[in-house]
């Protein structure tokens, strides 16, 4: 996913697909071990897409938390 779709969500919306991911991942990795994993190198994209939302995230409340204070 695009960083550019991402800055698009709300926070809601990103911890909503951050698990999504998540999940998918959990269950990208039974099948690595399990030796039926067709594309490994989709485990790499997903962990970095969890990364961007994460780093959307942490932007979002570290900017939100000076106009608070």
């Amino acid at each position: 996913m695009k960083i550019k779709e991402l800055r698009e969500l709300t926070v809601e919306e990103l911890s909503t697909k951050r698990r999504e991911i998540k999940h998918e991942m959990l269950n990208m990795r039974v099948q690595q071990q399990s030796g039926q994993l067709e594309n490994p190198a989709r485990l790499r994209l997903l962990r970095r897409d969890v990364a961007r939302i994460e780093t959307i995230i942490s932007e979002r409340t570290k900017a939100a938390a000076p106009a608070a204070a």
